[in-house]
């Protein structure tokens, strides 16, 4: 319980707490974050940025694999591949992160980023991230 609640505060640090990201739910092996979309995280277009996506899928994917290792180490990305399935809108994202290859040295996980119109979710990106 201590490990998850130091994960907590530990996500919401620097840029991404700059980004608005928020955390949802934590397990071992999984992590889920929520973005309240803003007017600055949208591009030209009226959409979310596909860098504001790609971000919020790699840093809950690394912090999926956070509660997988003990306190005396620390995760970094070492690659990092996302797919757009459509383009983001609504006034939420929600990106669910799964850890899908425990190794002792290199974990994987995989994020799914959706997007909430009215209660509704739209799966808009998944990525994965070693």
């Amino acid at each position: 319980m201590e490990r998850i609640e130091f994960l907590k505060k530990d996500y919401v640090q620097g840029f991404p707490a700059n980004c608005g990201f928020e955390v949802e739910r934590v397990t071992y092996g999984t992590f889920e974050s929520r973005l309240k979309i803003r007017p600055v995280h949208r591009q030209q277009d009226g959409f979310v940025h596909a860098g504001v996506i790609a971000t919020m899928a790699d840093h809950t994917a690394g912090y999926a694999a956070f509660t997988t290792i003990s306190e005396n180490f620390r995760i970094l990305t070492i690659e990092f591949k996302i797919n757009y399935f459509k383009p983001a809108v609504g006034e939420l994202m929600i990106c669910r992160s799964k850890v899908i290859n425990n190794g002792k040295k290199i974990k994987v996980s995989e994020s799914e980023v959706f997007s909430v119109s009215k209660g509704q979710e739209k799966l808009v990106s998944k990525a994965m991230v070693t």
